[in-house]
């Protein structure tokens, strides 16, 4: 087996009890990293430490990794005006947020017959959020439910800024509204 030490120089081509020898005399482990090479390829190293660094590399990967969460926001066919622009907001905000949004509109008993009322619910919800969110899942019924995910733009995410105050509000700040 070709064997390399723990300073990374080959040591040469040597039988397995010559290359244990050699890892049990500087106190390391004699570890196989390309078993299917011909000669088969050993390295002389702290195992231990090896497996340390490993985990610690996999540990700082999880730490920078985003975790998006789905938010659900669900709507009526008869929702009215104020309502959806609340809701609407309420997805807007999600969506700068960087969540992902699945906007769903429920019907109810009778509701089923007029889907197409649902459809253009939430085609209206696809057009007014084209500049924050992109459509992942286009509506589709699922049961009684009609169902459309959204998610974050890529420059659209992001920290919210800090509070905005009125022309009002900053002439007479004791005022409130």
């Amino acid at each position: 087996m070709r064997v390399i030490d723990d300073n990374n120089e080959q040591l040469g081509i040597m039988p397995p009890q010559q290359a244990l020898r050699v890892a049990e005399e500087r106190g390391l482990d004699l570890v196989e990293v390309a078993p299917t090479a011909t000669p088969p390829v050993c390295r002389i190293m702290d195992y231990g430490k090896y497996l340390y660094q490993l985990n610690k590399k996999l540990h700082e990967a999880k730490k920078h990794q985003k975790n998006i969460t789905v938010k659900e926001v669900k709507f009526r066919p008869n929702t009215d005006e104020h309502d959806y622009d609340f809701k609407k907001n309420h997805i807007a905000r999600f969506l700068k947020q960087g969540d992902k949004v699945k906007a769903t509109v429920f019907f109810r008993g009778r509701e089923i017959v007029h889907q197409g009322i649902g459809r253009a619910l939430l085609d209206r919800l696809v057009v007014e959020l084209a500049e924050i969110g992109a459509v992942e899942a286009q509506p589709k019924m699922e049961g009684p439910n009609l169902i459309a995910i959204f998610s974050p733009k890529a420059g659209s995410t992001g920290p919210k800024s800090t509070s905005t105050k009125t022309h009002d509000e900053i002439k007479d700040p004791q005022r409130r509204g």
